[in-house]
């Protein structure tokens, strides 16, 4: 087989893989993906923990990638990172993203009209946040100002979780909230559970943490704690966190879900005790407070004075 039918091939049975893991692939190269808080929410049987911390609707909450290409291989994404996604030959605009975005977000809500509270579902219908976050790495979409600035026009919060190893693209963008992913406390740690496609990845990430201090838009600091194998090390961690002085820190369990169950054992996530005890040794070297946490999701929130504002 050449190799031009074998990437065809591969990228045919990555979108199958991805339809059955409850993606809705929109336009060309975006997916739309609703998560299970979305489906109690629209039931009235409970909220995402960014309900707790930011206020934010889960039933209204569009889950989406512009992107499903990435630069890293993480061991604790859930989607299928073994296989290579190709750049797109032309890119779709943003707002026939959006316009796709919402119209697969409405077919993936249609089957719980029958059992969700008829007012929910109705908002359901009709989305006011977006989460760029699902699969990929948002900055690889080179349009993403514009494709947060048509979000924001359509009346959405925003919030985009990148894993900063495009710099110019953090520069750029001011999204509601902006997430960055610190999975390491040093590039020994990283190259081990991230698995970049290229060398200077650390570098760039490191120089993302200086951009984060300078932005205007709410920033974040996201670490994703795998038992044995990134959860050591919290003054490390709180000395690239210092580059940055984000609003807020989450610490997270890593999940034992989706295509991470080939790559972890079930026994890498730790206890919301154990993020408990991380959380508060790394607040600790920086003078952060918690703020909240949600045991069920297994997190917890750091701020500066232990406090946190919504969005919504």
């Amino acid at each position: 087989m050449s190799r031009r039918k074998q990437k065809v091939r591969d990228i045919t049975d990555f979108k199958s893989l991805l339809k059955k893991q409850g993606y809705s692939l929109a336009g060309k190269h975006s997916a739309v993906k609703t998560c299970l808080w979305l489906g109690r929410a629209i039931k009235d049987e409970g909220e995402c923990y960014k309900s707790v911390f930011y206020g934010i609707q889960s039933h209204r909450c569009l889950q989406m990638t512009p992107t499903l290409m990435c630069n890293q291989k993480c061991l604790h994404c859930w989607r299928p990172t073994e296989i290579d996604v190709p750049i797109p030959a032309d890119w779709n605009s943003p707002v026939e993203i959006v316009g796709s975005c919402i119209d697969s977000q409405r077919k993936l809500i249609s089957g719980f009209g029958g059992s969700a509270p008829r007012e929910l579902w109705a908002e359901g219908n009709e989305p006011r946040h977006v989460a760029i976050s699902l699969s990929g790495e948002p900055t690889l979409f080179p349009q993403l100002p514009e494709l947060i600035g048509e979000f924001k026009k359509q009346g959405f919060t925003t919030f985009v979780v990148s894993n900063g190893t495009v710099p110019l693209m953090i520069e750029k963008i001011n999204p509601s909230q902006l997430y960055m992913s610190l999975d390491a406390p040093d590039l020994q740690t990283y190259e081990k559970v991230c698995v970049p496609k290229s060398p200077e990845l650390w570098d760039r990430i490191n120089e993302s943490l200086d951009i984060l201090r300078s932005k205007d838009t709410r920033t974040v600091i996201r670490i994703t704690l795998i038992k044995g194998v990134n959860m050591f090390k919290p003054e490390a961690y709180a000395e690239l966190i210092k580059k940055a002085e984000p609003d807020y820190i989450e610490v997270k369990a890593y999940m034992h879900l989706g295509f991470s169950r080939k790559r972890l054992p079930r026994e890498a996530m730790p206890s919301h005790g154990e993020v408990m005890d991380f959380s508060v040794k790394l607040a600790g070297h920086l003078d952060y407070k918690v703020a909240e946490d949600v045991e069920v999701s297994r997190v917890v929130l750091l701020s500066k004075d232990g406090s946190v504002s919504h969005l919504m």
